[in-house]
């Protein structure tokens, strides 16, 4: 089952950390200081970064939402 990544830039603090679990989901915009969410509905292979991404989060501005078929 696949997910979709909900992203709340506005509780983003900048650590960067969803980019270091998850770079092919995430880029980072300096200029404002916090991530970038590039891919709202990683495939299966990816779905392990994502959830990761979304737990090592500290400022809680990552959650997974499931996608029903």
């Amino acid at each position: 089952m696949s997910v979709h990544v909900i992203f709340e830039p506005t509780k983003c603090q900048g650590y960067a950390n969803c980019l270091i679990e998850a770079p092919e989901i995430w880029d980072f915009d300096e200029e404002n200081n916090r991530a970038v969410l590039r891919l709202a509905e990683p495939d299966d292979a990816l779905r392990r970064k994502a959830e990761a991404s979304a737990r090592c989060c500290p400022a809680q501005a990552i959650r997974l939402q499931e996608l029903t078929p």
